[in-house]
């Protein structure tokens, strides 16, 4: 069975004629063409990361999204995330966690399945991505990007942007693979070949983490890493108007923006004439390495730390830098940080033990179980920030009245919209009902 072409969208912001010139320092002069229109009655962007591998670790399948609401409240589904080869190619690697059995090999029975309909053993795409391609269809409103990269797999992305034939070659494969769909047939499986995935997906996010430095003790880098990102950026975005021209549809290009002042140091402003959206994580502003309890996702400096950083401080950056505040769309976790051995009345700011023990991912717990979490609670409207403190162990997390507070804050600010990271640990949907709630008032 062939992909179901998806109907063309229109793009997250409108498109203006623009001619933006790279550095003469970089490559002489690149000179990208691209088109923006304004667009005044614009919807804020209510986006969601969906994590691949969750589906096969926690059985967090693509028709909890249909279940629990949240294919109806999002705008844009970032799938994470593809993985970059050490020959700076987009790829599926088949040796990590099964991947192709699980993107697209695995047929579903009617109880899994988003349409209720069970999976035929020849039909041409399955497993997670035929999933997706179900959901989108039930739901024309909901985009679909394709997220490269990410904290584990930015391994090679500095050797992917690292010359002019290398950027050119990277594109181009990652366009092929996600956007035309050419999967790769596999263990004789009939799943795959060219054009499997066509329509599955209308975007590219990319998640270098971090062209800066201070990403994966793996990362391969390079001194030129944050001027070649630009110019791979400029790439993503001639490509993607190329393909525009031959299919008629239009496709996103995003960027995730880390919040940390010296990380931001490494972006350019070019880069904001080319995306159509730029997500800055609004979060991990505190952790495991920070050795009093802390704050990890607040909106504003609290009145105990006036010199904490903060989403909004995090925010300014990019728009000092020359962001457009409405292709900036904060980011907000449906995850914890916490602390033990934590003394005291459990205000913030008291000296800790040590991180808590690992509940999801290191010392981090997903939102529903903070939820469900004993303890004495606590928000400070002022700063947005939200905590428990549960007998000698403290958490802070965003709570749906922190995400109304934030929902206010894009609204004034016009800025685009929301995002959340992750959507498995938002099982219920509780925070999407928020973001998309705060975002309509």
């Amino acid at each position: 069975m062939n992909a179901t072409p998806q109907p063309p969208r229109p793009s997250p912001r409108g498109r203006r004629p623009l001619l933006v010139a790279l550095g003469a320092a970089t490559a002489a002069a690149l000179l990208i063409t691209g088109y923006l229109i304004v667009n005044d009655d614009r919807e804020p962007e209510r986006l969601g990361y969906f994590a691949d591998w969750n589906v096969a670790n926690r059985g967090f399948t693509v028709k909890e999204l249909e279940d629990n609401g949240a294919a109806e409240r999002l705008t844009r589904l970032m799938w994470a995330f593809g993985d970059i080869g050490s020959d700076g190619l987009c790829h599926i690697p088949e040796d990590n966690h099964d991947q192709p059995w699980e993107l697209y090999q695995r047929r579903y029975e009617a109880d899994e399945s988003v349409d209720g309909q069970a999976d035929s053993y020849e039909q041409e795409l399955a497993g997670s991505l035929n999933q997706l391609r179900l959901l989108r269809e039930r739901h024309p409103q909901l985009g679909a990007s394709l997220s490269l990269g990410g904290w584990n797999w930015s391994t090679h992305f500095s050797d992917a942007a690292r010359t002019a034939e290398s950027r050119s070659a990277f594109v181009a494969s990652c366009l092929d693979l996600w956007l035309r769909g050419d999967l790769p047939e596999y263990d004789g499986e009939p799943q795959g070949g060219p054009g499997a995935a066509s329509g599955v997906f209308d975007g590219i996010d990319l998640d270098w983490e971090w062209p800066g430095g201070q990403g994966h003790e793996d990362n391969v880098e390079h001194p030129d890493d944050a001027e070649n990102f630009t110019l791979l950026v400029a790439e993503f975005r001639e490509q993607l108007d190329e393909l525009s021209a031959e299919t008629g549809r239009d496709y996103t290009l995003s960027v995730s923006l880390p919040a940390g002042e010296e990380q931001a140091a490494a972006y350019d402003a070019e880069i904001f004439d080319l995306v159509d959206l730029a997500t800055v994580q609004g979060y991990d502003l505190a952790g495991p390495w920070s050795e009093e309890t802390a704050f990890h996702s607040n909106l504003h400096a609290p009145a105990h730390a006036p010199d904490a950083d903060s989403a909004d401080a995090a925010v300014r950056r990019y728009l000092d830098l020359g962001a457009d505040p409405e292709r900036l769309v904060l980011g907000v976790p449906a995850f914890g940080r916490g602390w033990q051995g934590v003394d005291g009345d459990g205000s913030p700011g008291r000296t800790a033990e040590g991180p808590a023990e690992d509940a999801y991912d290191g010392p981090t717990a997903a939102f529903a179980d903070l939820e469900e979490m004993g303890g004495r609670r606590h928000l400070d409207e002022d700063a947005g920030a939200y905590w428990v403190f549960d007998g000698d162990e403290w958490w802070t997390y965003d709570n749906p009245e922190v995400i109304a507070l934030k929902g206010e804050y894009v609204r004034e600010e016009d800025l685009g919209g929301l995002m959340v990271w992750n959507l498995d640990m938002d099982a219920e949907g509780g925070l999407v009902r928020a973001m998309d709630d705060s975002l309509r008032d």
